[in-house]
């Protein structure tokens, strides 16, 4: 029995892992559950799984959670703390980190402290802090199993050869909904249009991210810590039909590749469960069906994420911090209608200008970059 944490239990990666719980009951426990403000789904996860603890970001949303469930045994925690704690609780055998932000870093810090394994979905905690959570993972002797697609098929492709013999990773992408469009087609999108992805259902965050291609670009940063390869042995390669999720190309040419329907159970399942591979009743892949597979080259001089986002690797430090919390407040601004599309990519940039990157930076010091990016982003282009 993997006794599991799950923070961010109320968002896609969260309830997709609890569906896996539901069919693997006898194998997985749900010790503990998180949200941020999500009162009435985290009422039924806890009336459906009987967690132990529960934490609730936001503290109203802590003070009414309570209330709705005094007739169970679960204890209701909030705020940063309450994360922490149930990280470190000496339950949990395995963490799942499918919460959105910087919020992840400092319990994903705490559970490996703890020795627990994490099933990484929290895209924040490599981007800003790859340099702190890898070495620690390393010092304490921990699994960081990555839950993203891509990054799943990346691990998948590298079992069993030497890291050492990977020549570069090719990391694909959909290409998102504006997939073939130039800059001048780009001027009046709205945020409607860029939330119909062609192929996944995800979060309006990431779906916005996806069709900007920051998603790739900060993929590509993960893809570093996560793997230890150099940006320039990281390839992404657009795959629109996202039937392959990724690939490892190695020294002597050969190509291992990772393909699948484009679901996130399997790589939410295969972190719960490596090494082992369980039955999954979902779609599968029809080759024969699917006829052919198209591959293209991004266009980094159209969809910019990309292109800064390896800039922000190449200048290192808490530079990745500032392309991600730019990005966070910009798209929280398309998303509101304060700004254009293509807006997006003037506040990354303008905000990178004026940073100036810090070399190892500590986790106060991350926290610090982010703040002061999104005092900038506020004073020229408001909340």
């Amino acid at each position: 029995m993997k006794r599991i944490c799950i923070l961010g239990s109320t968002g896609s990666i969260g309830t997709q892992t609890l569906d896996i719980v539901r069919h693997y009951n006898k194998d997985l426990e749900v010790i503990s559950l998180s949200a941020a403000s999500s009162v009435d789904r985290m009422e039924a996860q806890i009336r459906e799984f009987s967690p132990k603890k529960v934490c609730m970001y936001d503290s109203e949303s802590a003070h009414i959670l309570r209330e709705k469930i005094k007739d169970t045994d679960t204890v209701v925690l909030e705020g940063m703390d309450g994360l922490i704690e149930l990280c470190e609780d000496e339950n949990v055998d395995m963490v799942v980190t499918a919460v959105v932000g910087m919020i992840g870093i400092r319990p994903t810090i705490a559970a490996i402290n703890a020795g627990k394994d994490i099933a990484l979905a929290n895209k924040e905690t490599l981007v800003c802090a790859g340099h702190i959570i890898m070495d620690l993972a390393a010092k304490k002797n921990v699994k960081i199993l990555p839950v993203d697609s891509e990054h799943s098929a990346i691990f998948q492709s590298l079992q069993g050869f030497p890291k050492e013999r990977v020549e570069k990773i090719l990391l694909t992408a959909s290409g998102g909904p504006f997939r073939g469009r130039k800059r001048d087609e780009l001027v009046n999108i709205t945020w409607r249009e860029a939330l119909k992805h062609p192929n996944w259902t995800m979060g309006r965050k990431i779906t916005i991210d996806s069709s900007t291609l920051v998603n790739k670009g900060l993929e590509v940063i993960e893809a570093k810590w996560l793997f230890g390869v150099e940006p320039d042995k990281i390839q992404v390669v657009i795959q629109p039909q996202s039937i392959i999720h990724s690939a490892v190309q190695y020294v002597d040419g050969g190509i291992i590749a990772q393909l699948g329907t484009p679901d996130m159970k399997l790589p939410i399942q295969y972190a719960l469960f490596y090494p082992d591979r369980r039955e999954m009743d979902e779609e599968r892949v029809d080759l024969l069906k699917l006829g052919q597979i198209i591959f293209e080259e991004p266009d980094m001089d159209t969809f910019l994420g990309l292109k800064l986002a390896y800039r922000a690797i190449k200048e290192g430090g808490s530079m990745p911090t500032v392309l991600n919390a730019a990005n966070e407040k910009a798209v929280a601004l398309f998303l509101n209608d304060r700004i254009h599309f293509l807006d997006i990519y003037d506040i990354i940039e303008q905000s990178m200008d004026r940073h100036t990157a810090i070399e190892s930076p500590s986790v106060e010091q991350i926290l610090d970059a982010e703040a002061d990016c999104y005092e900038f982003i506020a004073s020229r282009w408001g909340n």
